[in-house]
């Protein structure tokens, strides 16, 4: 895997597909990986549990995350993104249906690059996923890995 890949931690099947669906309707055409729960995430970034053995050098451009996970929060994921030095650097965008401002406090407390509620509109939501990825794939400047 080349670092132009989006990692989507998503549990919600319906969320999952609205946002595959958003970035291919805005001709994002990196490849997707999809964890779906806080459990899964790590797994595959720290090359543990069913990713034992993956290349952890190789990571995602960015990281889309939710917060209401199953099995580990989003909160906890990003958590120990951050106190990894191999992904602590990682582009980390919260995309979340929650209101709760604790939440939005909290993801940026631990980290978060970028905290976007999801928009209950389809067309709002093609625009945000538009707007994610031409900042975070083509105009942001990631940190060397």
């Amino acid at each position: 895997m080349d670092n132009k890949t989006i990692l989507l931690v998503e549990d919600n099947p319906d969320d999952e597909a609205l946002t595959i669906r958003a970035l291919k309707k805005n001709n994002i055409g990196n490849n997707l990986t999809v964890a779906h729960d806080g459990v899964e995430a790590l797994d595959f970034l720290f090359g543990t549990g069913a990713y034992a053995g993956r290349d952890v050098q190789s990571l995602p451009q960015i990281i889309l995350l939710d917060l209401n996970l199953p099995k580990v929060d989003g909160l906890e994921v990003l958590r120990r993104i951050r106190a990894n030095d191999n992904t602590r650097l990682l582009p980390v965008i919260v995309l979340t249906s929650s209101k709760e401002e604790q939440d939005l406090i909290n993801s940026y407390s631990l980290g978060a690059n970028s905290y976007v509620r999801k928009p209950v509109d389809f067309n709002q939501f093609i625009e945000a996923v538009r707007q994610l990825g031409l900042y975070w794939l083509i105009l942001n400047e990631a940190p060397p890995r």
